[in-house]
């Protein structure tokens, strides 16, 4: 459905990513976030899905070309570490979200696992950005704190997860509340990674669906 397009970065260098356009001419963007396997076709998927939902959709290649099978967590976690975070939301994500909202649309955020990480970071670090929703992601404090964060979001975790874990949410969540911040977050009885349905060790639909559903109607509230 969708297409590899180039655009460029704020600093003039160029990124490519996978873009999904909606039926409409003007509609709002949304820019998704890998997991750490890269630019999977599960991610192109969800791309997708936003188009038929009415959003223009780009995913940016943060791993330029690296594509990790997904029974390679060591290859996964070596690409992850290796990756300048700031650089990528700074640069790259928000080189996305710019040329989402090129024509004057509002563009969302959003991310899984360590795209849902970016989202938070860039949530503090792109201007441009007028909602996000993360699932199942967050950065270290030093890359974002609660405090910096400028748009509403929406949240989604997994109640068995063991790399976002429920005391790790519990604390973002209220130091997210006592900045103030707006945040809808939800919780699920189910494991990390559970709205990619090319993992069926860790895919729940159920719990995916019901995320998607409320995702989805976030960002028609907010970008229109």
């Amino acid at each position: 459905m969708g297409t590899i397009i180039t655009f460029k970065r704020p600093d003039g260098k160029e990124a490519s990513g996978y873009l999904a356009n909606a039926a409409r001419g003007n509609a709002p963007g949304v820019v998704v976030i890998q997991e750490w396997w890269g630019l999977q076709d599960q991610i192109k998927g969800m791309c997708d899905r936003f188009a038929l939902a009415g959003f223009d959709a780009l995913a940016p290649d943060l791993y330029r070309g690296v594509v990790v099978p997904y029974h390679d967590t060591e290859a996964a976690n070596q690409q992850m570490t290796s990756l300048d975070f700031i650089d990528a939301t700074t640069q790259s994500v928000r080189g996305a979200v710019q040329y989402l909202a090129r024509n004057g649309a509002r563009v969302g955020l959003t991310g899984f696992c360590m795209g849902g990480a970016v989202t938070i970071i860039g949530a503090a670090k792109i201007p441009e950005l007028t909602a996000g929703v993360v699932f199942y992601g967050i950065p270290p404090e030093q890359a974002a704190k609660p405090g910096d964060v400028r748009i509403p979001l929406q949240a989604h975790f997994a109640n068995k997860d063991d790399w976002c874990t429920p005391q790790t949410v519990d604390a973002w969540e209220k130091a997210m509340k006592a900045a103030g911040k707006p945040l809808e977050l939800f919780r699920y009885d189910a494991d990390h990674g559970f709205a990619n349905e090319q993992r069926m060790a860790v895919h729940d639909r159920e719990a995916a669906e019901l995320a998607w559903g409320r995702a989805t109607e976030y960002f028609k509230k907010h970008l229109g």
